[in-house]
């Protein structure tokens, strides 16, 4: 009698050989084949860099490998604005490990950086930015370097990174900046709580940005949405530590674009001190944020659930008094429960020259110390509707 073929058992091992068999089909260009040592000492920098120019000049879709092993970076600059290849796919099995020294890549701005490429794709591995040295010598007040920013894309489309684990880097973790077009899936991404600036992942003037099933605890915001984005969906995120996701802050500068069409669906935030958070400068700005949507959000004593802040203006910087100039418009909040580690758990604190208006409460269930917490709304309209706990202050 023929035994029954368990499907289950046989699926994953189909999947690995046809990511095998896609890899072999590709040009396969092995980074220790340029150059780099695994032992986490020797610098690989130029051979990732070697590496990375041969795949640029292959005619059809390539693969830089990254076997298993420690790999030592500097600064990794790659540009892809004159590159042949239409498809590269950098798949990691190691860890690249960033300086310990803070010194030696503190002020480069990034450490790794893209720019100018199209169709990347980044499978797996670790990236280690080893930044506990910079932090304590920023916690101590001492003159340090400002940091650096550990994986960086530039004016990129069609990029795509999954199963990457980014930890402890100097500052923001992975940024995005005029990019079109990026999916994200299975990231994660951390750092202590008390480590400064070190935002999980950055977006600016980006569109078309997708971000799914991520893990992001870190001692900034764990994913902070910049000016000039639009068409962002974030999705199944788990955050904390941190500041929670943060649309801002905006608003320093006059002439600056606007944030367009976000959401945030299944999210879980933990012991973070915010949740969802609209942050903006109180000085005048033409800016704008609208079409925005909260939906199934879980919080899990949260020092600010729900928060807009638009008269933001820490360590007595310039901000005159006719307040923010940022138009806040259409955001809803829709099935958002847990608890609050303060009293106020939902904050509307609107501008006095642009008042927000739209502001959607569909669902909301918090609670402080097993009791309901409480609301606080200035310059804020909107409606709410189905339960909500605590009381709606908007006007309508």
């Amino acid at each position: 009698m023929m035994r029954k073929i368990n499907f289950f058992i046989l699926f994953p091992l189909f999947i690995m050989l046809l990511f095998s068999l896609s890899i072999a089909a590709d040009s396969m260009y092995n980074v220790l084949n340029y150059g780099a040592k695994s032992d986490g000492k020797f610098d690989s920098s130029k051979a990732f860099i070697s590496a990375w120019t041969a795949a640029c000049a292959s005619t059809s879709p390539a693969t830089i490998y990254v076997p298993k092993g420690t790999y030592l970076l500097g600064n990794a600059y790659f540009n892809g604005q004159t590159c042949k290849c239409n498809a590269i796919t950098i798949h990691i099995e190691g860890t690249l490990v960033a300086p310990s020294d803070y010194n030696v890549i503190g002020k480069s701005g990034n450490w790794i950086k893209f720019e100018r490429v199209t169709r990347v794709s980044i499978v797996g591995g670790t990236l280690d930015g080893q930044g506990s040295g910079l932090w304590a010598c920023k916690n101590s007040g001492k003159g340090c370097p400002k940091g650096t920013t550990y994986h960086a894309f530039y004016n990129s489309n069609n990029v795509a990174i999954s199963g990457l684990t980014s930890q402890d880097s100097q500052m923001f973790h992975i940024l995005f900046d005029g990019c079109n077009n990026v999916k994200l899936q299975g990231v994660k991404v951390s750092a202590p709580g008390n480590s400064p600036n070190t935002d999980g992942i950055h977006l600016q003037s980006s569109s078309d940005v997708t971000i799914l099933n991520s893990q992001i605890g870190t001692g900034d915001d764990c994913i902070s949405i910049g000016r000039g984005n639009s068409n962002l969906w974030l999705e199944n995120i788990a955050c904390g530590p941190g500041h929670g996701i943060s649309i801002g802050s905006l608003g320093w500068d006059m002439q600056e674009p606007g944030v367009d069409n976000v959401t945030v669906k299944t999210a879980t935030f933990t012991g973070t001190q915010n949740g969802v958070r609209v942050k903006t400068w109180a000085r005048p700005s033409n800016g704008f944020i609208r079409n925005i949507l909260f939906q199934h959000v879980v919080m899990n004593n949260v020092e600010n659930p729900i928060i807009i802040d638009q008269n933001y203006c820490p360590n007595h910087e310039i901000c005159p008094e006719q307040g923010s100039g940022i138009k806040v418009s259409d955001i809803t909040y829709q099935d958002i429960h847990g608890t609050s580690a303060t009293q106020v758990a939902v904050k509307f604190d609107c501008s006095k020259t642009n008042p927000c208006e739209g502001i959607n409460l569909l669902g909301v269930k918090l609670s402080y110390k097993d009791q309901p917490a409480e609301i606080s709304c200035v310059n804020a309209g909107g409606k709410a509707s189905g339960l909500q706990q605590p009381t709606s202050c908007l006007q309508i």
